[in-house]
């Protein structure tokens, strides 16, 4: 009997804590819904031709533009941790700096681990060392 209720408790502990993650899961892709204008990639502001970036929860796919070309992709949230894959662009060429501005910010998707949001400003933050890879600005429809 002893044995059962154990189990039992096992059960609802492990059923509980899958549920948690999950609410904490859908809470997460929520909040991060929604349309983003990138102000600063690394450490240098962007302020003409910025490129834009949004989250689609309910199917946790991404896209916007760089600036200069289109893109597309997937990403992953648990908890704080943020991963992006399947990124494609179209393949247009355009001038510099702008051809600049978009490796650097794809290569920020590719780089990141993690994200914080706080005030409506989404900072991406590097898998390797947690440092500051963009700061965009979530769009509000006021």
């Amino acid at each position: 009997m002893r044995a059962l209720i154990v189990l039992f408790m096992a059960t609802i502990f492990f059923t509980s804590c899958d549920e948690t993650k999950k609410v904490i899961e859908v809470a997460g892709n929520v909040q991060l819904a929604g349309s983003y204008a990138i102000s600063v990639i690394g450490d240098k502001e962007v302020a003409e031709n910025a490129p834009t970036i949004s989250f689609m929860a309910y199917d946790k796919s991404i896209k916007g533009n760089t600036g200069c070309n289109s893109f597309f992709g997937t990403y992953a949230l648990d908890l704080n941790v943020l991963t992006f894959s399947d990124i494609g662009s179209t393949e247009m060429a355009c001038e510099q700096p702008i051809m600049d501005i978009e490796n650097n910010f794809l290569q920020a998707l590719r780089e990141t681990g993690s994200f914080s949001l706080q005030n409506n400003v989404l900072t991406l933050l590097s898998k390797d060392d947690q440092s500051v890879l963009l700061k965009a600005q979530k769009e509000t429809n006021e």
